[in-house]
C-alpha cells in the first residue's frame, strides 16, 4: 500500500457560543475553521483527521502541514507508522505539533479501515466502556458552576471538573459552592488553568484538599517543575501536570524525575497524535502513574482520544469539555454519554465515526493540496 495524496479541505465552524476557560484562551466566540485532512491510498483507502479547534483556526497549521508533512507522507507505506511517526517528529519546527497529530491519526485510521478492526483493537483494547466527566467553561458565579454540576450528578455523570474564574479567592469560593450543592459524596476536580503563583497555589490547594477533591489540575505556570515539585511535597491532593507545553513524548521525562506531578496528561493534538499518547500512557504506567487524557479540542480528535483510553489500563475517566456547540462539530454523530455516566469504545473500522460530508461540502473554505 502507498499514499497517493494528502488534501487539506478548510471548512466553517460557525455558532460557536462566547466561552472562556482561562487566561490562555482568552473568551472566543462566532466562527472558526477546522482542517478535515484526507491520506489516499493506492488501495481506496483513505484516512482522515481534524485539524484545528474552535479557538484554534486550521487556517494557521493547515499550510504548514500540506509543505511540511505532505512531502514525507506521499510514496510511503502507510502502515509503517512508526517509520513515519519519526520522519513527521524530524519537521516538528517547521510543521507545529498538531499538525503532526492529525497525520499520524489519519494513518491509524486507515490501518483500521485496511483490516476492518476499530483501532483500540490495534492497539490493544483494555476496556469496552469509561465514565465521562463534565469539565467546565468559566461561569458567571458560584451559583451558577454549582446548579450545572447539580445537573451532571443527576444525570449519573461520574465527576464534575471545575475551570474557575482563576482569582484565588473566588476559586475557593466557587469550590465551596460546588461541594454544598453536590455533597461529600460526589466527585469533583479544579483545574486552575496555570493561573496561580505558589503561594496562591498552596492556599487553594489546601481549601481543596479540605473539601475532598479528587484532583488538582495544573495550578501552576505550565513549565514550572521546580515549584510544582515544592508543591506536590506540601499537599496530599494528587496533582495533575504535563498537559502543556505542546511537545512530543520527551517533555514528560524531567516532570517524572523532579517527582513534580503524581498523574500525567495530554492528548492527541498537543502531544503528537495516537502513536505518542500510547506511549506516553505506557510511560506512566510503568512509575504506576495514571494517564488523565485532555480533551482534544475537536471531535474527531475526541474519538482518537476515546480509542486511546479504550486501549490503556491507566486512565481513570474521559473528559467532555463544556459546552458542546464550542466543542462538537462535523460528525454525523458524536461522542454519546449514556443514561449510566459512560462512553462506549467504537466498534467500526478506522475511528469509526461517520464524518458530515454534506456540512464539510456547504462550508468549504478552500482545499489545500
Amino acid at each position: 500500500m502507498r499514499i497517493t495524496d494528502v488534501t487539506l479541505t478548510l471548512f466553517a465552524w460557525d455558532g460557536i457560543p462566547p466561552t472562556v476557560y482561562g487566561a490562555h484562551t482568552g473568551k472566543f466566540s462566532g466562527s472558526s475553521a477546522l482542517g478535515l485532512l484526507a491520506v489516499e491510498t493506492d488501495q481506496g483507502i483513505t484516512g482522515h483527521a481534524f485539524l484545528g479547534s474552535a479557538m484554534n483556526p486550521a487556517t494557521g497549521d493547515g499550510q504548514a502541514l500540506i509543505t511540511h508533512l505532505k512531502p514525507i507522507l506521499l510514496g510511503r507505506n502507510p502502515l509503517d507508522r512508526e517509520l513515519l511517526n519519526r520522519d513527521l517528529w524530524r519537521r516538528q519546527r517547521s510543521a507545529g505539533v498538531r499538525t503532526i497529530g492529525a497525520a499520524d491519526i489519519a494513518l491509524w485510521d486507515i490501518a483500521g479501515k485496511a483490516v476492518g478492526q476499530p483501532i483500540h483493537r490495534l492497539l490493544g483494547s483494555f476496556r469496552e466502556c469509561l465514565p465521562a466527566y463534565a469539565s467546565s467553561a468559566v461561569l458567571a458565579s458560584p451559583a451558577a458552576y454549582a446548579e450545572e454540576a447539580q445537573g451532571f450528578k443527576a444525570n449519573n455523570w461520574a465527576a464534575y471538573k471545575i475551570h474557575p474564574p482563576a482569582r484565588r479567592a473566588e476559586d475557593i469560593a466557587v469550590c465551596e459552592a460546588v461541594r454544598r450543592a453536590v455533597g461529600d459524596d460526589y466527585t469533583l476536580m479544579l483545574d486552575a488553568t496555570w493561573s496561580y503563583d505558589f503561594p496562591d497555589a498552596l492556599r487553594v490547594g489546601r481549601a481543596i484538599e479540605a473539601l475532598g477533591f479528587h484532583w488538582y489540575e495544573d495550578p501552576l505556570s505550565d513549565q514550572d517543575i521546580y515549584n510544582s515539585a515544592k508543591l506536590k511535597q506540601a499537599l496530599r491532593i494528587p496533582l495533575l501536570a504535563t498537559e502543556y507545553p505542546i511537545t512530543g513524548l520527551d517533555g514528560y521525562a524531567p516532570w517524572i524525575l523532579a517527582r513534580a506531578t503524581d498523574y500525567l496528561r495530554g492528548d492527541v493534538a498537543v502531544k503528537g497524535g495516537i502513536t505518542t499518547l500510547m506511549k506516553a500512557a505506557h510511560l506512566a504506567e510503568s512509575f504506576r502513574m495514571n494517564f488523565e487524557i485532555h480533551h482534544g479540542g475537536n471531535s474527531l480528535n475526541n474519538v482518537a482520544n476515546l480509542h486511546v483510553a479504550m486501549a490503556i489500563r491507566n486512565t481513570e475517566f474521559f473528559e467532555v469539555l463544556l459546552p458542546d456547540a464550542a466543542q462538537k462539530y462535523g460528525l454525523v454523530q458524536d461522542i454519546v454519554v449514556d443514561a449510566n455516566g459512560l462512553v462506549h469504545a467504537p466498534t467500526a473500522p478506522g475511528l469509526g465515526y461517520e464524518i458530515d460530508v454534506g456540512l464539510v461540502t456547504r462550508k468549504t473554505i478552500a482545499v489545500l493540496r
